[in-house]
């Protein structure tokens, strides 16, 4: 790697809208976002599958998975 030529890495604060707050390594040294592991449907559990024509359950029908 070249020397002088990369950014310098420095702790970065990170704050989410829904109030989480946490660490990483980053060029900057603050961070706000919209959304986080915390408040993101998909890691808490509350992912809700918007299915208007019943395609999923014709999924699972045609491949016979639990309901």
């Amino acid at each position: 790697m070249k020397k002088g030529i990369h950014p310098e890495f420095v702790e970065c604060s990170v704050t989410c809208a829904c109030g989480n707050h946490f660490t990483v390594l980053s060029n900057k040294s603050e961070m706000r976002i919209d959304i986080c592991n915390a408040c993101h449907p998909f890691f808490t559990g509350s992912e809700k599958i918007v299915d208007a024509t019943g395609r999923v359950e014709k999924f699972k029908n045609k491949y016979k998975l639990g309901k």
